[in-house]
Parts: structure tokens; C-alpha cells; sequence
């Protein structure tokens, strides 16, 4: 996703583009790219550079943290960052670098690239642990079998001795919590 703004770079501070966003393969690298990418990018104009205001929505496919099956979820991405530029946009003399070594910068060609924004706002907002449910059962953890099928049919678990105290207090307070 890029935006020649040497135009805009030679407005007046608070002037605003906006952009209707829909890309099909927004991020190339990697194969775990949202499939299409839809919202709204507004870039204004400040003393410093260009700020850019992102809302961006997509779907994305994983796989269930617990029992492994294949879902997809919607994913919204908002956010605000200003990209600073390298090149004067009037006279085409190079500009020092921001202090800041992260810092988003517009191209030689005053080119401003969303992409790394995007990738990564994309990476801290799924979620860790996608669950295709939230009630998900997963696998049995001594036959592997997917709970959510129906029970395994594996013996008994074994309690851990250190927890009989623990599952005596529960057979105690359940009688307490009917009443």
C-alpha cells in the first residue's frame, strides 16, 4: 500500500488526503497474508511529515489453539503513525534522519509505504491463542482424540495425590452451594 505525497508534502499543515482502501494481496511476503484488506486511510499533512490515520479491516485464516481445526476471524486494524521524509520536497535535498531509528519515512521518490505499519499492527493484534470457540475441549491429552467430537473413551484420568485435598473441599462446598 503506497501513496506518492510529494504534493501533498508541499501543502499547507493540516491538509488532508483521504483513501478508500481495498487490496487483495496486501502484504506479498510470507504466507500468512490476510486475503483482502478493506477501510479508509487518511494522510494529513504536518510540520514535521505526513500523519497517517488507518482503519483497515480483513479476515484472517489460522488454526485453533486447542484441537487444531482450521478457522478464520475478522481482524480490525486502527491506527495513527506519521511518516517523516527523507528528501526535501521542494528543493529534492536530502533531510537528517529522524533520531528515532523505528521511525515510518517517506522514500527519495516520496513514496509513502504502509506495508511495515500494516505488518506490524497485523502481528500484535491476533489474538495468541485463536480458539474456533470459546468452550473449544481440544484433545484428549492420553489418546489425542478431539474432545469436541464426543468423549474418548479412555479409562479414568489418574488424580494427582497432591490434589485430593483439593477435590475434597469441592465434594464439601457443592452440597453448601445446592442449598
Amino acid at each position: 500500500m503506497q501513496f506518492v505525497v510529494g504534493q501533498q508534502l508541499r501543502e499547507p499543515v493540516g491538509s488532508v488526503t483521504h483513501y478508500d482502501i481495498r487490496e487483495g494481496n496486501p502484504l506479498p511476503q510470507g504466507g500468512d497474508s490476510p486475503g483482502e484488506l478493506t477501510g479508509s486511510v487518511d494522510l494529513m499533512r504536518t510540520d514535521k511529515g505526513i500523519l497517517a490515520s488507518v482503519v483497515l479491516h480483513c479476515t484472517i485464516a489460522a488454526r485453533c489453539s486447542r484441537c487444531l481445526s482450521e478457522i478464520s476471524y475478522p481482524l480490525t486494524l486502527a491506527f495513527h503513525e506519521e511518516y517523516l521524509p527523507t528528501v526535501d520536497a521542494s528543493t529534492g535535498e536530502p533531510m537528517p534522519l529522524p533520531a528515532d531509528p523505528d521511525a515510518f519515512l517517506i522514500d527519495s521518490h516520496q513514496v509513502l509505504d504502509l506495508t511495515e505499519a500494516v505488518r506490524q499492527y497485523r502481528l500484535t493484534a491476533e489474538p495468541l491463542q485463536p480458539l474456533c470457540r470459546s468452550d473449544c475441549l481440544g484433545f484428549c491429552p492420553l489418546c489425542g482424540y478431539d474432545l469436541n467430537q464426543g468423549p474418548c473413551g479412555c479409562p479414568g484420568q489418574e488424580t494427582d495425590a497432591r490434589w485430593t485435598a483439593l477435590a475434597e473441599l469441592a465434594v464439601k462446598i457443592k452440597p453448601e452451594q445446592e442449598s
